[in-house]
């Protein structure tokens, strides 16, 4: 009898502990059920939003419709620029800032026979060639004014307000650093034959690095010393002029040079593109060779494009569009007599103040269209779909669908 009692209790324990674990593997396997079906959900969104912004960037528009329009009155010899997310106007007499309601912003007066503007995001410096005062403003205002006591020929803004400055003095050319009070904060001084003459300068976002374009003559060949100094904490514990990195290019001319953002400058000459990267001393990361003469720069943080003379194919022009590690990604051969290119993340848009034409980096042309009357400026806006555009007496939003 007692076997047969122990033999009972344990045969309900064990199956006791069977319908445990059958219990516990239910429980397990429905978790991984939901699991597995969260995961798939997930993908399939996933998915399915990849294909919806694929088809977005590769989709055509078919019209563009002016949705608004606000009364703007233009001054003959006026230009219109994009400051950030607003209007600048200028001209010899003066500059405003409009928002995009056609809202006056602020009014700079200032009488100038050649005023040069450089905008670096939402700070904007402007001077005359061969003046002495350069007004550095925001979207919200005047940062201050920088005084010099030598002729200006060239200068260049941060998106901090520091301006770089070439100054003309007779013999000796200096390369200053000015903050928006008009303090100096670096002097430096070259002569042709020490080490050229600085034919472009460009400063980093932050204000930090200094990219100098000189043009040498060495033993009767010309040659272009492209230089990077570094007036931060790195620059420190360099040399007195904060040299950092350079590179020589025997028997070129380097007239263009840029900061697209803090890791990465470019350079164009007559013959090749070169890139450099690196945020405290900047290293050459890339070079391509031209085969034809630049006509254009046009550039932002992430894309360079360059446009040439079309020697092969259909169209007037052609245009090289690189990113910001040098490579080229995209091309494209026009016949506009274009006014202006404008990056907006994958897409581009070549205008006139005639026609436009969209197109995406993916190789997709999405519109092209004429303008009902002259276009002095189209910019984009927050909406991918919309643009600003401003004619001879309005500031109008076209929607394109």
């Amino acid at each position: 009898m007692t076997n047969v009692r122990e033999y009972l209790r344990s045969k309900k324990k064990k199956e006791r502990a069977e319908r445990s674990i059958n219990y516990k593997e239910r429980i397990r396997g429905h978790k991984l059920t939901i699991f597995y079906r969260g995961a798939l959900a997930v993908v399939l969104i996933a998915a399915v939003t990849a294909m919806a912004m694929v088809s977005w960037r590769n989709r055509e528009y078919t019209e563009s419709v002016i949705i608004s329009s606000i009364p703007v009155t233009r001054v003959d010899g006026s230009t219109y620029l994009v400051l950030g997310n607003n209007i600048l106007t200028y001209s010899k007499d003066g500059a405003n800032c409009m928002d995009s309601r056609g809202i006056v912003l602020w009014n700079q007066t200032y009488e100038m026979q050649n005023p040069m503007v450089d905008i670096n995001g939402s700070v904007v410096a402007i001077g005359d060639y061969n003046g002495r005062t350069i007004y550095v403003m925001d979207t919200a205002g005047s940062r201050g004014e920088i005084t010099t006591n030598l002729p200006i020929r060239k200068f260049r803004v941060a998106a901090n307000g520091v301006v770089a400055v070439i100054l003309d003095d007779s013999k000796i050319t200096r390369i200053n650093l000015y903050d928006t009070s008009g303090n100096e904060l670096v002097k430096s001084e070259t002569t042709m034959d020490k080490s050229g003459y600085p034919v472009d300068i460009s400063l980093s976002p932050s204000g930090e690095l200094l990219a100098i374009s000189y043009l040498y003559v060495d033993s009767g060949m010309m040659k272009t010393s492209i230089a990077f100094h570094n007036f931060g904490e790195v620059g420190q514990n360099l040399s007195s002029d904060r040299f950092v990195s350079g590179y020589d290019y025997q028997g070129n001319v380097v007239p263009f040079i840029r900061f697209m953002n803090s890791n990465t400058a470019f350079a164009v000459s007559d013959d090749r593109i070169m890139f450099f990267s690196g945020s405290e001393k900047p290293l050459s990361s890339a070079v391509n060779f031209l085969n034809e003469e630049v006509q254009s720069v046009f550039y932002t943080d992430r894309y360079v494009g360059l446009v040439f003379l079309n020697t092969e194919g259909d169209g007037k022009y052609r245009l090289d569009i690189y990113d910001e590690t040098g490579n080229l990604i995209n091309g494209k051969s026009f016949d506009m007599e274009y006014t202006n290119i404008i990056f907006d993340e994958d897409e581009y848009i070549i205008y006139s103040s005639t026609e436009y034409s969209i197109n995406n980096m993916h190789g997709t042309e999405r519109f092209t269209g004429m303008f009902e009357e002259n276009v002095y400026l189209l910019a984009t806006t927050r909406k991918r779909n919309r643009f600003l555009v401003m004619t001879q007496d309005a500031m109008k939003v076209m929607e394109m669908k």
